[in-house]
């Protein structure tokens, strides 16, 4: 396979993932600020903190209004990490490479970015915004299905299989650390009233409530959430499981001693964490979260040297949302 043919569907998985991941978090986010009162300092602003882009925002709008936030995530072009923009980067990945994947998963992506343009054209307006939300998500879905059940067991699919991994072990350690800022006992008067209510957000964010009361079979607790999000060997979208498959899938491929050793090293982290000291502690938990942060770059950084044709460009060695669209790799061959 041509480096730059997996290069592109790896970046392909890790839009789609940001695209869905993105259209959770408004979603549930518009939920809640339904539920909780209007006192409580919660807001829009902390979605920008989780996508990492709050320089990018503040550049463009001068308050952290819901309109502003949702356009900025949603509609905004000129947004790298907005829905439209990640759709539009997956569809221009796979469209110089689509020769390598099933026709319907191109045919997919390419409707699911026509569909989000059509509606962003027309605007998102809040009676609007729940349908919308609802429609990307399912869109990636649907891709992710399609890829599992008519994709070949391949190099084609590794790649993407290790992308899609990356992005959502990603999303998910900037949701922790961004909701735990206001349900960790920073201000227990004021928040502890609804605490519940916010750590079921957090875990609709990442479609893990059922499952979270199936398995842990105990109420909504900050403690046991963590452990869950972060350890849970079962749930497809906890950091460990995601860790865990992105591991497997690079037993796949030639030369993963590199890329294998610093994803065990991440997992280990993970594996072996203090939860009780890091959910009592507000402090301890960003620390770590940014250590996993780094990880993840190092992860992405030794994927990109060992298979891809490295450029100037840095997609993600200091902020892993601030990437690249498409990377114009040569035409270097992957064992």
């Amino acid at each position: 396979m041509l480096s730059r043919v997996a290069e592109n569907l790896y970046w392909m998985a890790r839009y789609i993932e940001r695209a869905e991941d993105t259209a959770r978090l408004l979603s549930v986010n518009s939920h809640l600020m339904l539920d909780l009162p209007g006192r409580l300092p919660l807001g829009w602003a902390p979605l920008i903190e989780m996508t990492g882009s709050r320089e990018a925002f503040t550049a463009r709008h001068a308050d952290f209004d819901e309109r502003s936030v949702v356009h900025f995530l949603c509609a905004d072009t000129d947004n790298d990490i907005s829905i439209i923009s990640a759709l539009a980067s997956a569809r221009e990945n796979l469209r110089t490479t689509r020769d390598v994947v099933p026709r319907e998963i191109w045919e997919e992506v390419n409707q699911l970015y026509l569909n989000v343009a059509d509606h962003v054209e027309n605007g998102v307006s809040p009676r609007r915004r729940d349908n919308f939300l609802k429609n990307v998500i399912r869109g990636c879905q649907t891709l992710t299905g399609l890829i599992e059940g008519t994709l070949s067991h391949g190099l084609a699919r590794t790649f993407i299989e290790l992308g899609r991994q990356l992005e959502r072990a990603d999303m998910t350690t900037r949701i922790v650390d961004v909701r735990s800022a206001s349900l960790l006992p920073q201000n227990p008067e004021e928040l502890l009233p609804f605490e519940n209510l916010q750590w079921m957000s957090v875990l609709k964010s990442l479609t893990a409530y059922q499952m979270y009361r199936q398995q842990v079979r105990l109420r909504v607790r900050g403690p046991d959430v963590l452990r869950f999000l972060l350890q849970d060997p079962n749930l497809p979208r906890s950091i460990a499981c995601s860790l865990e498959t992105l591991g497997y899938e690079l037993t796949l491929l030639p030369r993963q001693d590199r890329p294998a050793a610093t994803v065990s090293l991440v997992r280990a982290d993970v594996v072996d964490a203090d939860i009780q000291a890091l959910a009592h502690s507000p402090s301890k938990l960003h620390a770590f979260i940014d250590e996993l942060q780094i990880g993840f770059a190092a992860i992405h950084a030794t994927l990109s040297a060992t298979y891809f044709v490295n450029d100037d460009a840095v997609p993600m060695a200091t902020t892993p949302h601030q990437s690249q669209s498409q990377h114009h790799a040569g035409d270097n061959d992957n064992d």
